[in-house]
């Protein structure tokens, strides 16, 4: 991976930034964006100095097509080349079918689908010129196995699902195309749920028992740093084979994240 030139949206926080973090230290070019430029901020300052010259990072809306392009083009045109990128930005709303407005229905298909293409579109000529160039699209397993309760969020996830195999077949021979399909990890999104519902409860008892109540198979929720090591694989050289397919990271669990 050294010297290898990466693009990760959703960089600044949680599993965007184990994802940086992680291609980093295998020496690896990372671009890439986020929308809070104190969040951006932050990820960087934590970086050794070491790392520091490896990394560049802008503010931006992935659903800003033209922010997101110039964001790209002007990575890919540092090296020449882009090796590989990650569709990892996101954000979730709860409600039924029913109770979700058609805005957010809307806002939820801009946010998972919209901006995987608009990354994808931009940054082919630049993947057109590495020699093993990748995709990775972080989705999660309510694409196959629907959350009632999110049900914007689980449709838009079923649609990235069947993106990701169109995509690999408009990009077969060009470039290698994954979705990695998330179940429960220790994110500030989890932290938040443990706050608004069992507040009283210790997190590490919460967690366990949400481990039960989903059925995960593991016993636990998963980590970010596992997420990224297995994007790091397939991001790399080892993964050439690896196209129109999608893995779980969810400990064995097909149910709600």
């Amino acid at each position: 991976m050294r010297g290898r030139q990466y693009y990760v949206t959703g960089i600044s926080r949680g599993i965007g930034r184990a994802i940086a973090e992680c291609l980093l230290a295998e020496g690896a070019h990372v671009h890439g964006c986020a929308r809070s430029a104190e969040a951006l901020d932050s990820f960087r300052d934590s970086l050794p100095s070491g790392l520091q010259s490896r990394v560049r990072v802008e503010r931006l809306d992935v659903t800003d097509e033209e922010a997101l392009a110039a964001s790209v083009d002007a990575a890919g045109g540092i090296a020449g080349k882009l090796d590989g990128i990650v569709a990892c930005a996101g954000a979730g709303v709860s409600g039924t079918a029913l109770e979700t407005s058609n805005a957010e229905w809307m806002q939820q298909f801009e946010i998972k689908v919209s901006s995987v293409l608009n990354l994808v579109r931009p940054a082919v000529k630049w993947l057109d010129r590495s020699d093993v160039p990748r995709a990775v699209i972080i989705n999660g397993v309510t694409a196959h196995h629907p959350e009632p309760s999110m049900a914007a969020v689980s449709a838009s996830r079923a649609a990235v699902a069947n993106l990701g195999r169109t995509l690999a077949v408009d990009l077969a021979g060009r470039v290698g195309v994954t979705v990695v399909n998330l179940g429960a990890i220790l994110t500030d999104r989890q932290r938040a749920r443990w706050q608004h519902g069992s507040p009283d409860t210790p997190f590490e008892e919460w967690c366990a028992q949400q481990a039960v109540d989903r059925e995960i198979l593991t016993g636990r929720f998963g980590r970010p740093a596992e997420v990224a090591a297995v994007v790091t694989f397939l991001l790399s050289p080892l993964a050439s084979y690896v196209t129109g397919t999608s893995i779980d990271l969810a400990g064995g669990s097909h149910g709600r994240v």
